[in-house]
């Protein structure tokens, strides 16, 4: 809904749209490479090999990003991408607040993830005092630095709009305050290097 709307996209989707438009590739395509990278980026994190781990995240980016791009097609046939900038703008920061609930319950519940959705888990909870702002902060920092050369080669600059400077202001913020109000028994199933369950909500 936010690539449609066209508002601007959460900030890895918006450096996917960027590249998809440069090497003239589908979005689904560019998704999946981003969550292969994210995978391995992954291991090297937490300083060891996990088969069960990887292998999860490679299935999941797999249907994600087939499921991404499919949705898109759909969201362009209902015409979300003509309606009026204002409708646009609220539709790209409501899907942004939806995920970000969503994020924060399944990486509470820490069963199968996105591999960029790991990526700030691993984060927060083993280098940045389990603070989910700061995580997700930091894991900001690639996709924003594509976009910029991409920008610098191309001219162009897509997907960035009022919703992403919403995902970069708020993301982390959003999921905080979802890990705390939303399904509060909820809590974080997730082990520190020790491989210590942290209760952390």
């Amino acid at each position: 809904m936010t690539i449609s709307a066209n508002m601007g996209s959460a900030v890895w989707t918006a450096s996917a749209v960027n590249y998809s438009r440069w090497f003239n590739v589908n979005v689904g395509i560019l998704l999946f490479i981003i969550g292969f990278l994210n995978t391995v980026t992954n291991q090297i994190l937490i300083k060891h090999w996990d088969w069960p781990r990887f292998v999860g995240e490679i299935a999941y980016v797999c249907f994600f990003s087939y499921f991404v791009s499919l949705f898109v097609t759909v969201f362009n046939s209902f015409g979300i991408g003509a309606l009026p900038i204002i409708i646009r703008a609220v539709l790209s920061c409501l899907g942004i607040v939806f995920f970000c609930i969503a994020i924060s319950l399944y990486q509470r519940a820490n069963i199968l993830m996105h591999p960029n959705d790991d990526t700030t888990n691993i984060l927060r909870f083993f280098y940045l005092r389990k603070s989910a702002v700061a995580a997700q902060l930091v894991d900001f920092i690639p996709p924003i630095v594509a976009m910029i050369v991409s920008f610098a080669v191309t001219k162009n600059l897509y997907a960035v709009n009022v919703g992403t400077i919403f995902s970069i202001l708020f993301n982390g913020l959003i999921i905080q305050t979802a890990d705390k109000y939303v399904w509060p028994k909820l809590k974080h199933n997730f082990k520190t290097l020790s491989q210590n369950p942290s209760e952390d909500n």
